[in-house]
């Protein structure tokens, strides 16, 4: 069992068993579900007030203020503007244009200056290591007109798009008139949630819907009575615990807190919304919020800079409770000792790490988010993680996390649904509020204080946890009142620009887009989307969505629809148009195969190729097969012509490199439906929840060729750059010899799928004069293959056009094999590197 520490209390991580629907559904006062808004003052004698909303002053305790009705206007709608009648794209302002500056007299503000919370201005210094962090800012939005010059084709759609910038332009004005601009407005959690001052404990809790709280925990017994808390007018809960006489704060590190709160639905003890940290209690089901504020001698420091962003990235994503060659739950500190360094030695320069969030069904691979600011406590403390954070910097590595944006676990006890006792709280109420897919409950990106939650949680994990950018999760299912789900996308304009697309939901995605790319300019933006969104990976200030990447998720799948069919159904065409099909200058991270595929009812490459094979014809010692053979060629072929053409970023599944043998399974136990149905679990068994790594090392079995392969390809990549090069032609996809031939930079892809046909004196096209040579060869025996190829031998180019090329060379092409040519020029240390690498065993 794996335990996690604070303070010398041991808590055992175990997965939660239940996932709790929701209870009822209350609407509530129509007044308390608007958005709610918290404002900097700026003078101490008066606040603006925005009519028809609320707000609090964030420097003093609850205040006594009545406003005055202001004239509110809106933005005029342009006709036949293709937005839901609904609403879905807020027709009223979350925030009035106009408002009132009330003026106080001092009788009339309670304010106590030793409560003011303290932070570090953005604008201030910080120094890391010997890496000083300058001041930023959020530019301005900008005209939004670009993407037609880009683009033409969206001109046709200048309403829709013209509006989506509109209202993404009037939440960025709002923001800056009404909470003092986006970078304070994602420092939420620096006015919401426990803050720790001088003097003190403040908690507060955006509740609009509760009728009483308390603030309840381990510091005052639980008693419901002792800490009472009072709310304001705009639905904001609050108490101030002062510091014990001996100084020491009122609420002890590692204490469990709880808010209790009389709702529409009930009484109901609630984890805070903001909590930092969570931990399921040995024997208990529920979990329990942490107040997390260890000693300064104890706070991890970071002690490495954060490494710049790379031309190319190259991922392996990861999850660490699973990445254990043992059945258990790993750890953060483990991850940080024994996977960080393989993955360097493997040649990636990121790692994506899946579900951080905190989760309470373990089962859910970390999408069913309970805690949003609280990372996973299974795995360790906040700052176990800022320890392996800190260490993959030192690597060299980014630290990329798989954020989840796009819904919430539906579960009530400890996450948001029904939080305040009602359905609408920070979601859709009614069914707009639910996936019906996956039993989750869907954010209401209308709504202001949702606007608050999401950005500063963005801004959470990059500021606290340096973590160096986001892959989003779920951005196709945000994006579209459908979701995405039984709807095929054909690339028609109008499947992006209709009265199916949440306006609220793409303009919050541009904005998040805004504070990362603004405030932290080496940050990696990544969206997971399936349909294809025209301008998603387009800036914002050019009217995009304002993502870096866009996963290149049709590749995996029509290698899935590959694998299924004969050799001889395979056509090249087909596969080339598959990966090369992208957006102009909109980059991609492409992959073969991602966690999706490895998880149990699905099947990895590896398996659809070799099957059960996998268990018996692995080792060396004993003769192959033809489903082995066949496999191992296509595994490294399938990977190669993915990371050469697919796009400008790549990504691996952890244990995939080498073809890890087995599905994921997370454990769990019987689940009974509530049609009475029961589904079997595994006995809540770990076996097949770990990574066999140790499969990948044994240089005994076909496993470690695989994983050879798959380091010799991220080093390729590295030396050559060929991901980003400007330059890219395909010269030859022939059907009859199975042939495809492609150049990247000054390097020339050679894949011959044919199952039997080798070639001899083979034609290939070439851009440059010159002597080429092999620079990976995947029938390479260090790479499982069966050495067909001289590695030592030189191919010159004749003059003369070939496949549309001014010069060509002859090479050998094997079957079932691809071969990479690199230009020899003036420097030949490149190669001659890569072929050092290729050649010198994995050994961590």
């Amino acid at each position: 069992m794996v335990y996690c520490a604070i303070s010398g209390v041991r808590f055992p991580c175990l997965p939660s068993v239940y996932n709790t629907k929701s209870q009822s559904s209350f609407n509530g006062d129509p007044l308390c579900r608007k958005g709610l808004s918290f404002f900097s003052k700026k003078d101490p004698f008066s606040l603006k007030m925005l009519a028809g909303k609320s707000s609090y002053d964030s420097d003093s305790p609850n205040l006594a203020v009545t406003t005055s009705t202001a004239t509110t206007t809106t933005t005029p709608t342009p006709e036949k503007v293709l937005v839901p009648p609904d609403g879905n794209a807020s027709e009223d302002p979350l925030v009035p244009h106009d408002v009132e500056c009330l003026t106080m007299e001092d009788n009339q503000i309670v304010e106590d200056k030793e409560k003011q919370e303290t932070s570090t201005p953005l604008s201030e210094s910080i120094i890391i290591g010997k890496t000083e962090a300058k001041s930023r800012s959020i530019p301005p939005p900008g005209s939004g007109q670009r993407i037609y010059e880009i683009d033409p084709s969206l001109t046709g759609f200048r309403q829709h798009l013209d509006y989506r910038y509109s209202q993404y332009k009037r939440i960025r004005e709002e923001i800056d008139k009404y909470e003092g601009g986006l970078e304070v407005f994602s420092r939420g959690y620096e006015k919401l949630g426990f803050i720790r001052s001088e003097t003190g404990i403040t908690y507060r809790e955006w509740a609009p819907g509760a009728k009483w709280a308390a603030l309840i925990g381990d510091f005052n017994n639980w008693n419901p009575n002792a800490d009472v808390m009072t709310q304001n007018e705009f639905g904001v809960w609050e108490v101030f615990l002062p510091n014990n006489a001996d100084g020491s704060p009122p609420i002890p590190h590692g204490s469990r807190v709880k808010i209790r709160m009389d709702t529409p639905s009930g009484i109901k003890d609630s984890i805070p919304a903001w909590i930092k940290f969570s931990v399921q209690a040995p024997g208990e089901i529920p979990y329990n919020g942490i107040y997390y504020d260890p000693p300064e001698e104890e706070k991890y420091i970071f002690k490495h800079p954060q490494p710049k962003r790379p031309e190319s990235l190259r991922i392996y994503e990861a999850h660490v409770g699973m990445s254990s060659t043992e059945p258990l739950i790993n750890t953060y500190a483990n991850f940080r000792d024994d996977v960080l360094p393989r993955i360097k030695k493997l040649g990636y320069n990121a790692v994506q790490i899946m579900a951080i969030q905190e989760h309470s069904y373990y089962a859910s691979f970390g999408y069913h988010v309970t805690n949003y600011f609280a990372p996973c406590s299974r795995c360790g403390t906040p700052d176990d993680l800022k320890s392996l954070i800190d260490r993959a910097h030192e690597l060299g590595l980014l630290v990329l996390m798989d954020i989840v944006h796009s819904h919430a676990s539906n579960n009530t006890l400890d996450g948001l649904n029904m939080f305040d006792g009602t359905d609408n709280h920070y979601f859709h109420s009614g069914s707009r509020g639910h996936h019906w897919m996956w039993d989750s409950r869907l954010f209401n990106y209308g709504s202001w204080e949702v606007l608050r939650f999401l950005l500063s949680n963005a801004r959470w994990w990059l500021d606290e946890y340096k973590f160096d950018g986001f892959r989003f999760d779920g951005v196709t299912s945000m994006m579209y009142t459908h979701h995405g789900l039984q709807m095929t996308f054909t690339g028609n304009y109008n499947e992006y620009f209709g009265y199916a697309t949440d306006i609220d939901a793409v303009v919050y995605l541009m904005v998040v887009n805004d504070m990362i790319h603004g405030l932290f300019p080496d940050a990696v933006s990544i969206g997971e989307d399936v349909s294809g969104m025209p301008t998603f990976c387009i800036p914002v200030q050019d009217g995009g969505v304002g993502f870096d990447y866009r996963l290149h998720m049709a590749i995996a799948d029509k290698w899935i629809e590959l694998l299924q069919k004969k050799d001889e159904d395979w056509r090249m065409g087909d596969i080339v148009h598959t990966l090369t099909n992208r957006r102009w200058l909109e980059k991609c991270v492409s992959y073969a195969e991602s966690h999706d595929q490895a998880l149990v009812g699905d099947k990895t490459i590896a398996f659809w190729l070799m099957d059960k094979d996998m268990y018996d014809f692995m080792a060396l010692d004993r003769p192959s097969t033809p489903l082995v053979d066949r496999g191992i060629a296509l595994h490294k072929m399938i990977r190669l012509i993915t990371m050469g053409l697919g796009g400008e970023g790549y990504l691996n599944f952890m244990g995939n490199e080498f073809g890890h043998p087995e599905w994921i399974d997370f454990p769990r136990g019987d689940q009974r439906l509530p049609t009475g149905k029961i589904i079997p679990g595994n006995n809540n068994s770990f076996d097949k929840c770990r990574r066999r790594f140790d499969l990948g090392d044994a240089e005994y079995l076909r496993y470690h060729g695989m994983q050879e392969f798959d380091r010799a390809m991220q080093h390729l990549e590295e030396i050559y750059g060929f991901m980003t090069s400007e330059h890219q032609y395909i010269s030859r996809k022939n059907e009859g010899d199975r042939v495809i031939v492609f150049e990247r930079g000054n390097l020339v892809f050679v894949f011959n799928f044919h199952w039997t046909n080798s070639y001899s004196d083979y034609r290939v096209g070439c851009l440059k004069p010159g002597k080429y040579k092999i620079v990976l060869d995947s029938d390479d025996p260090l790479f499982g293959g069966f050495k067909r190829l001289d590695k030592d031998a030189e191919y010159f180019s004749s003059e003369g056009w070939y496949d549309d090329r001014p010069r060509s060379f002859l090479v050998y092409a094997p079957s079932r094999t691809a071969v990479v040519y690199a230009l020899v020029e003036d420097e030949l240390e490149p190669a001659e590197r890569l072929i050092l690498i290729s050649t010198k065993p994995f050994s961590i």
